[in-house]
């Protein structure tokens, strides 16, 4: 059986923060360890109770989410933080990701979505749904390429080439393995396969890879 993930939920709201609690407590593998109304009170629960994941809203009085993950990131380095918030414009992404945030979720989010992320969060990956996604790879677009984006020189199969156009449309393994018809296993292969190729080592790079050659969307 898996750990036990420990999550602290930080939300201004008090009726958010107890109804994302509840639905978490549903999940086997997850329970919540604390609440907070804002980024100071993440601080301080952080010192007295075991937390693996911080699902941390964004806009709060006292600490708002972007320096108290700034914070987080420094003096509690093991403890990974994932945005789950109303808004999804760039500024927002783009300032948490530069915070530290290991993941980034609207609030139409369902809770298979968000334990999934909180999953992924542990296990040093990223996860942004598709708003968030397409908004992060346009900011991306914008910067120089740092090596060219060709599929056929890069020797990316047909399906390699399929899988990175949905990581570009912001799926997450399970999305695409449904769309494909094959088990998350398989995608992984693909991913790292992929990835291999590419030379990237984040779903963010190769989300920008995608765009680039055309495989998505943004």
């Amino acid at each position: 059986m898996s750990p036990v993930i420990r999550v602290i939920v930080a939300d201004d709201q008090a009726v958010v923060r107890e109804g994302l609690a509840a639905l978490l407590e549903l999940t086997e593998d997850i329970t919540v360890t604390g609440s907070a109304a804002h980024g100071g009170e993440v601080l301080e629960l952080l010192d007295r109770v075991a937390c693996d994941v911080v699902l941390m809203d964004l806009r709060m009085p006292v600490l708002d989410g972007i320096a108290a993950t700034a914070r987080i990131t420094t003096e509690h380095p093991d403890v990974a933080v994932l945005v789950l918030t109303t808004y999804a414009d760039r500024e927002s992404v783009t300032s948490a990701l530069a915070a530290g945030a290991r993941g980034y979720l609207t609030k139409d989010s369902g809770r298979a979505a968000i334990a999934a992320a909180i999953r992924s969060a542990t296990s040093g990956q990223s996860t942004f749904d598709a708003a968030v996604s397409r908004r992060l790879v346009s900011a991306l677009a914008a910067d120089p390429p740092t090596r060219a984006a060709d599929p056929t020189q890069d020797g990316l199969t047909a399906r390699e080439q399929q899988v990175l156009g949905y990581i570009g449309d912001g799926l997450a393994n399970a999305e695409i393995a449904a769309l494909l018809v094959v088990s998350p296993a398989t995608v992984k292969t693909h991913i790292n396969n992929a990835f291999a190729k590419i030379g990237a080592t984040t779903r963010t790079e190769a989300a920008r890879y995608a765009f680039r050659a055309g495989l998505s969307t943004p």
